[in-house]
């Protein structure tokens, strides 16, 4: 059993892929063929925005936009400690400093009552200027986007939505990608839209700011190719990725209608066993991964262990929260911080989730957690 299973879906697709392959090879166009805009154009019209930029990485379309908006020395980024460290990443990258926030204990998301608190201490310490906000929509599941916008716009600081798991789920019948003044996604290949490699893109409405990231995207490149006139990066999707993207997005709602019945099926299985994703009625899910709560971290490892055993695929996201990585002792901050990062951390695991498991294969599953 595959805890993403990626060649049952490329079995789907493997005819359009293949041929896309073969056009790209025979045309010898790799980097930035014609396939780069009609993807971007088919995912700005998705997710419902005006502008898609696609490029190398969710790392880099988390990155761009800070770059694009000074963001450096001297400012602070709010963000959750719940998450991959590509979110906190981009900010030090920048040379400004991430503010972790804990999560909501339902949701798993960024807390919007204790957002609101960490910036007043932020400003009342006068150290930091406050920046911008990085809400995670983490496991599929969006963050509230009305609370954010809110303190948002209460503190003039700019959102950029971390969709890099989100892509397809629904917030108050908007999807994701669609809130913040910016947007980024990640097309890793576990993503629920994923290619065969990196990749990932920015979404935005700003007609000036998508021309700032389009420059940035390559090398900060004015009119002239060699003319350079700001610094960027090296952060073009590959026109390869771009095929099988194409071809993704054409089954992709299909694909996350499974997925929401594979959750279902899960719940409706577990519920007295487990604690089971909670998804507010107003929102829907895309399910980037099945994330459950074992009563403790002995019970995890027990539980996994059992499955293993049934060659089961397990895993944990996030077993260490951000604040206590290696890389952020600098931060000063210490274990019993944000409780509910680190309670979670200690309990949570995921099961396999993909559109393509059957009703046996979960059945299976959950009979040996049962």
């Amino acid at each position: 059993m595959q805890f993403i299973d990626l060649k049952r879906q490329y079995a789907r697709i493997e005819e359009e892929v293949q041929a896309g392959f073969r056009r790209i090879c025979e045309n010898a166009q790799f980097i930035m063929g014609s396939d780069i805009l009609k993807l971007e154009v088919m995912l700005a019209d998705y997710v419902g925005r005006k502008y898609c930029l696609s490029c190398s990485s969710g790392t880099d379309a988390l990155l761009i936009p800070l770059m694009a908006w000074g963001i450096g020395k001297g400012d602070a980024v709010f963000t959750t400690p719940f998450t991959f460290i590509a979110t906190s990443e981009v900010v030090v990258l920048t040379g400004a400093t991430p503010i972790f926030v804990d999560i909501d204990r339902k949701t798993y998301n960024i807390s919007t009552s204790d957002l609101e608190r960490v910036i007043e201490k932020t400003i009342s310490e006068g150290k930091l200027t406050p920046k911008a906000i990085i809400p995670v929509d983490l496991f599929g599941l969006t963050a509230d986007y009305d609370e954010i916008n809110r303190i948002a716009k209460k503190y003039n600081l700019l959102v950029l939505e971390d969709a890099a798991q989100g892509f397809g789920g629904v917030y108050k019948g908007k999807r994701a990608c669609s809130f913040g003044d910016v947007a980024a996604t990640s097309f890793f290949p576990a993503k629920p839209l994923g290619c065969y490699g990196d990749g990932g893109a920015v979404f935005t409405d700003d007609e000036n700011l998508i021309e700032i990231f389009k420059s940035i995207r390559i090398h900060g490149q004015g009119s002239d190719k060699y003319d350079n006139i700001r610094t960027g990066i090296n952060g073009r999707l590959d026109t390869l990725q771009a095929i099988v993207l194409i071809e993704k997005l054409k089954i992709f709602d299909e694909e996350l209608e499974k997925r929401n019945q594979v959750a279902k099926k899960y719940g409706e299985l577990l519920k007295n066993k487990l604690v089971v994703p909670f998804i507010p009625d107003d929102c829907v899910s895309s399910w980037a991964q099945y994330s459950v709560l074992a009563e403790s971290a002995w019970h995890r490892s027990e539980l996994q262990q059992k499955l293993k055993e049934n060659d089961i695929p397990t895993a944990i996201y996030y077993p260490i929260p951000l604040h206590l990585q290696t890389a952020y002792k600098k931060l000063g901050y210490k274990k019993g911080d944000f409780p509910i990062s680190e309670e979670i951390a200690s309990r949570i695991f995921s099961l396999p989730m993909h559109p393509y498991l059957t009703d046996e294969e979960i059945e299976f599953i959950c009979s040996k957690i049962n």
